[in-house]
């Protein structure tokens, strides 16, 4: 599985964790940036990712407080971007909601709560059934 990483400069130590700690667990990882702290548009690197997402690829993206690149990926009909601040949220975007890019608020979680995090979003899978109809209607 190809997982596509973007990130604000809010969201860049954490990106950084996380790029390794995936690479360590065997998974091929795109790595859109930002590359530094300096101060960036969180919504570049959101439309990036949109941009990049296919069928066969999940995206992980973080800002500051990961609202912002939420709505910016939000805006691509065919993500489903889910903020996500514990494993539970994480889990539940995936079975409920079949999220292809899970956010993380970049200034809210420490490194081992976004490893938990990733880590969930990556396992857990859609339920289907009767969130199918659901998901059918986030664009009419």
């Amino acid at each position: 599985m190809e997982i596509i990483l973007a990130s604000d400069h809010a969201g860049f130590p954490i990106k950084q964790h996380i790029v390794n700690h995936l690479k360590k667990h065997g998974y091929s990882v795109v790595d859109l940036g930002t590359n530094t702290e300096q101060s960036v548009d969180y919504p570049d690197f959101g439309h990036a990712l949109a941009e990049r997402l296919t069928e066969n690829t999940v995206g992980i993206a973080l800002c500051g407080s990961g609202i912002g690149i939420s709505m910016a990926l939000n805006r691509h009909p065919h993500v489903r971007a889910a903020l996500c601040w514990n494993s539970t949220l994480a889990a539940l975007a995936r079975q409920h909601n079949d999220a292809n890019v899970c956010v993380l608020p970049g200034r809210f979680v420490t490194l081992l709560e976004a490893e938990a995090i990733v880590d969930t979003f990556l396992t857990e899978k859609f339920e289907g059934g009767r969130h199918q109809k659901r998901i059918e209607k986030l664009n009419p």
